[in-house]
């Protein structure tokens, strides 16, 4: 099965490539879990960063769930890694631009490579119908953020 593309509704400029195994497990209501990439290029060194995205892939299948590793490359928002691309991220590192929501457009445009934030990953696989993803973390602090910061668990 090769990859879909799906546009979003308002955003019809920006097109997603989808993965196959991905697509299927979506259009079949299985559970399907959005990974986001910027630990990959930004959190780790190559080989352990392409190691580690492996095993959390590796994870998320034992635990039932299709993974969808999220990044942009050459332009081309992916839902779904496959293993060369994953590979090719990880050993683009930071030379990939951490791109979060507002970035997209930019990367996409300059037909660039990007690595995605939290907020990348959500509004990304929100687009394709996918409602859970994986972090490596939540970091960053914003100017001023100890009068602002909200946390709700």
């Amino acid at each position: 099965m090769q990859p879909t593309e799906v546009n979003a509704a308002g955003a019809s400029s920006i097109n997603v490539k989808v993965a196959s195994e991905v697509s299927e497990a979506l259009s079949l209501g299985r559970a399907v879990v959005a990974l986001e990439s910027t630990i990959i290029s930004h959190g780790m060194p190559y080989p352990q960063n392409l190691q580690t995205a492996k095993e959390v892939e590796g994870i998320v299948k034992k635990n039932g769930a299709v993974p969808a590793t999220i990044a942009i490359l050459d332009g081309v928002p992916i839902v779904g890694l496959s293993g060369e691309e994953l590979e090719r991220l990880a050993t683009l590192g930071p030379r990939a631009q951490k791109t979060a929501r507002r970035d997209i457009a930019y990367v996409v445009a300059r037909g660039g490579n990007g690595a995605t934030t939290v907020s990348a990953t959500m509004f990304l696989a929100s687009m394709v119908g996918i409602h859970v993803f994986v972090t490596g973390g939540i970091g960053g602090v914003h100017r001023h953020g100890e009068y602002r910061i909200l946390l709700v668990f």
